[in-house]
Order: structure tokens, then C-alpha cells, then sequence
């Protein structure tokens, strides 16, 4: 399929660069763009972000998390002992189980740091 738009002049000269890419750079775009506009994506991206800092050890041992991440953790747990969860909102919940297991991978990890006096 041929598809043709109009954009910037320096996008163009960047796009030069990755011309070979650009079906996978359109589709990790669509990607990102909805996983934003995803409810719990918010929370999930705080937790990455933090991670992606570089914490110390004893930052990732204490990491929680916020009020706004717990809460829709709760709702889904909630809505799921209730009434269950549509196709979307096991998705996400599917996506905080990963989130908490690299968490948890991060924990562990400095906690042998720690241990191991770094």
C-alpha cells in the first residue's frame, strides 16, 4: 500500500537517515501512541521511568507505588472480584503483573548489591 503525507522539512531530513525503518518506526509510533492514551499506562510509565534513572539500590528497595498506580491496581482487582474484567482492562492488568515482576526482579538485584556492600 502506497500512502503519501505532507511533513516538516527537517522530519524529511531525519526520515533520510532511517528510510529503510520507517514501517517500523510508524509502527512503534502507533504503539506508543496507544499505550498513552491507555488508563494505566500513567502509572506504568512513572515506575520505568524511575527505574531508567538509574536508581541506587536502596532507592529500588524502597520504590512504591504512587497513590494514582495503587488506585487503579485496586479498581482492576475490584472490578475483577465483582464482576470481571473486559478484554482491555485484563490486558492491563496483564501488563501491571509484568510491570511487578521486573519490579520485583529490580528488588532482588539490589538487595544483593546491598548485601554485597556496593
Amino acid at each position: 500500500m502506497q500512502f503519501t503525507l505532507d511533513i516538516p522539512e527537517e522530519l524529511v531530513t531525519q526520515l533520510q537517515l532511517f528510510k529503510h525503518q520507517i514501517p517500523q518506526i510508524l509502527e512503534l509510533g502507533i504503539r506508543e501512541v496507544n499505550a498513552a492514551s491507555q488508563p494505566g499506562f500513567t502509572g506504568m510509565a512513572e515506575v520505568l521511568e524511575f527505574l531508567a534513572q538509574l536508581p541506587t539500590s536502596a532507592e529500588i528497595i524502597a520504590l512504591r507505588p504512587s497513590v494514582e498506580l495503587q488506585e487503579q491496581i485496586s479498581s482492576l482487582l475490584e472490578k475483577n472480584r465483582t464482576q470481571g474484567l473486559t478484554p482491555a482492562e485484563e490486558m492491563i492488568w496483564e501488563q501491571y503483573q509484568y510491570l511487578e515482576h521486573l519490579v520485583r526482579i529490580a528488588k532482588a538485584r539490589a538487595l544483593l548489591k546491598l548485601k554485597a556492600g556496593e
